[in-house]
């Protein structure tokens, strides 16, 4: 596991849990998987499938886009295609 500190910013699943004032566990329980798989999102360890992202979005008010996209939009664009 990597310490968080000051500089690494917090998974948005764990920031917005926590800005809801959720444990892991209340999450966890709200999805209908452990408190430890929800550690493990956050630290990235752990990729987690489409029904339960879609279930830790709505969950926490948010898309999957917002929780688990790609965190620079300027590397969407298509290169190679015709114009």
């Amino acid at each position: 596991m990597v310490p968080q500190d000051a500089t690494t910013p917090a998974h948005p699943v764990r920031a917005l849990r926590k800005a809801q004032r959720l444990t892991q566990a209340e999450l966890g329980k709200a999805v209908g998987v452990s408190r430890q798989t929800i550690v493990a999102v956050e630290q990235g360890d752990y990729a987690p499938s489409v029904f339960l992202a879609l279930r830790i979005a709505g969950t926490l008010g948010t898309t999957v886009e917002g929780l688990f996209g790609d965190q620079d939009p300027q590397q969407k664009t298509t290169s190679g295609g015709r114009s």
